[in-house]
């Protein structure tokens, strides 16, 4: 792999940064502590603008090239995800995580690390046209912490013009890239349905309004909004992962929940299931006296990258990891990722990064291959150069 050299030079220390972060993993937007690392290291290596405080403790670095001027020259965005995920850490490692019940299980620290990586490099170096902001935000996992960012404006008033992120890949070989120029990760919706009858003795159903015959049939018809509503040639995906119901084996309950999630990559696709959904919950309640409430909670947008752009990147991660070792006919993924809001405010692409065989992201024993955070940071710091060459 040809990683940048001067990068090369400090992988060690970066190795300790994300350790560290490892070792102190804070949960959704609550990164406060976080971004004081992140502050730190920037105003070490010398960047020229610090934002704090964006979408509660999400920062931005801008780094000038060569001729940038605040109101004129390419700008270009590379992000990095801050938060863990609510987990207790089974790994035993020496840096384990020091927070009960919060572990990095997703790489972000990992990401944090290279975009610091690249940091460093491009801050030392600035080979460059324009201006890179680099932003380190909180609550991927939960919350969309990069649409709210995105929300609260940083697109414009950075002024950038295209966006690029990578994420950890332990299904892929070591220091190798995957994406595609089109849809690459799933739209996400959540929802929680209460079924409402009326409660009474076991011994004399006829007494009562059992929530749970109806909840079981409207479980096994959402099954059919898979099967027979939707284009075949579409993708979709429904999967209920929750059903509460009752406390006592002679009491019928007054009310049943049952939970579940959407994944889709069509818009269309994913409207007509929630409307199909919501008719399907009012059929059945009427038909077995009960009534259905639909609580949607609404997520991130399916990741679509764009062609130019993705072509691009693959230009780039193909001179740093070789022609052989770069994907671009990725599969399709159902996961979710809110990259997918900067990507609609912006033209860009997302990126997998191999990290070799190991348990998989979200796992208890997951952890982020300390040997690619050079790869990463040698791809953004030469996505940089590439973009906004000096003439």
């Amino acid at each position: 792999m040809a990683i940048v050299n001067r990068i090369g030079d400090f992988a060690e220390e970066m190795k300790e940064w994300r350790q560290w972060l490892h070792r102190h993993p804070e949960l959704e937007f609550d990164c406060h502590n976080t971004a004081a690392f992140v502050v730190e290291k920037l105003k070490a290596f010398g960047v020229d603008e610090i934002h704090e405080g964006i979408a509660t403790s999400g920062v931005v670095a801008i780094i000038e090239g060569q001729g940038a001027t605040r109101d004129g020259g390419p700008v270009i965005g590379l992000r990095a995800d801050m938060d863990a995920l609510p987990m207790a850490e089974e790994t035993g490692l020496d840096y384990a995580s020091e927070v009960a019940g919060a572990m990095h299980a997703c790489g972000h620290d990992g990401h944090t690390t290279m975009l610091l990586g690249a940091a460093k490099y491009l801050a030392e170096t600035r080979n460059f046209r324009g201006r890179v902001a680099l932003m380190f935000q909180p609550a991927e996992e939960q919350g969309g912490g990069g649409g709210a960012m995105v929300s609260e404006g940083v697109m414009d008033r950075f002024g950038i013009g295209q966006v690029y992120a990578l994420h950890c890949a332990p299904q892929y070989e070591t220091g190798t890239f995957h994406t595609n120029p089109g849809a690459l990760m799933a739209a996400v919706d959540d929802f929680i349905v209460t079924v409402t009858g009326k409660g009474g003795h076991a011994a004399t159903p006829h007494e009562a309004v059992d929530p749970i015959p109806a909840v079981a049939a409207m479980v096994q018809a959402a099954q059919a909004i898979v099967t027979r509503a939707t284009n075949p040639m579409k993708n979709l995906v429904i999967s209920i992962t929750q059903i509460h119901a009752g406390s006592a084996h002679n009491v019928i309950p007054e009310v049943a929940t049952f939970a579940g999630t959407i994944r889709s990559f069509d818009p269309e696709v994913r409207s007509g299931t929630v409307a199909r959904f919501r008719e399907q919950l009012a059929g059945i309640a009427a038909g077995y006296g009960v009534t259905a409430e639909l609580e949607l909670i609404e997520g991130y947008p399916p990741t679509i990258n764009t062609a130019e752009e993705t072509a691009f990147a693959a230009s780039v991660a193909a001179e740093v990891a070789g022609e052989g070792n770069v994907d671009t006919d990725a599969p399709a993924e159902m996961g979710a990722e809110d990259f997918s809001f900067m990507l609609e405010a912006r033209p860009g692409s997302y990126l997998f990064l191999g990290q070799g065989d190991g348990p998989s992201v979200h796992h208890p024993k997951f952890d982020f291959n300390d040997e690619i955070a050079p790869v990463g940071a040698s791809f953004f710091a030469r996505l940089v150069e590439r973009a906004q060459p000096v003439e």
